[in-house]
């Protein structure tokens, strides 16, 4: 593993959600709340990479110039359904420049591979350099999924140093997965868990994110 690619984010307030989010008594209702609060500390740290330019702004007392996001370039959100729909709501209020375009993939229990259902990313990626993509799920376990998303933005010729994958907890083997293919792409986790089981789902883990966020135990 690349530890220099993997940010691990770990403030009180990650740590404290996280371990909320963990727990088996945690209804969905607390689930989704601690999940936002560690989305929104995730995307902050992702959106360091977003060029700034200079903007005049007027104040109530004066005129100066300020720093801003550069309104040019294409801001791309990417969930992988249906996990992933909970980083939208947090970027939207976050980055409203920003475009959601989702990612349908389930993963198939026997080969554990992703299959395709959902596709909302045929667009074209003009002057791909301005484009910068955070394709996001709360679990990174095998990896397979987020590698499928990040070949779809890979193929337009958007340099990977634009590409983010985004998670909240990370097995190492999803990891060594993404990296053995793309080394130089950055992932920002909170957790990087010990071990994936014989089912593919991360130890220590949360279970099914998707379940235990949308209540569909």
């Amino acid at each position: 593993m690349n530890k220099e690619k993997v940010r691990v984010i770990s403030n009180p307030v990650v740590l404290l959600n996280l371990c909320t989010m963990r727990d088996k008594n945690t209804d969905s209702q607390g689930v989704r709340i601690a999940t936002r609060k560690i989305t929104r500390c995730l995307l902050y740290e992702a959106a360091k990479n977003l060029p700034l330019v200079e903007h005049e702004v007027t104040t109530p007392l004066t005129t100066f110039t300020a720093k801003t996001v550069d309104p040019d370039i294409n801001l791309i959100i990417s969930p992988i359904l249906r996990a992933g729909l909970i980083f939208t709501d947090e970027a939207i209020d976050i980055l409203p420049q920003a475009t959601i375009r989702h990612i349908g993939m389930y993963r198939d229990e026997k080969t554990l591979q992703p299959v395709w259902y959902y596709n909302k990313v045929p667009m074209d990626a003009p002057n791909p350099e301005k484009f910068y993509v955070y394709i996001t799920d709360p679990m990174l376990a095998t990896g397979n999924s987020l590698l499928e998303a990040i070949r779809l933005y890979a193929n337009k010729g958007i340099p990977i140093d634009n590409i983010k994958v985004i998670c909240i907890i990370a097995a190492p083997e999803g990891i060594e997965n993404i990296q053995k293919h793309y080394p130089d792409i950055e992932i920002i986790t909170a957790a990087i868990d010990k071990c994936l089981n014989e089912k593919g789902y991360i130890v220590p883990g949360m279970g099914d994110a998707g379940d235990r966020i949308f209540n569909t135990l």
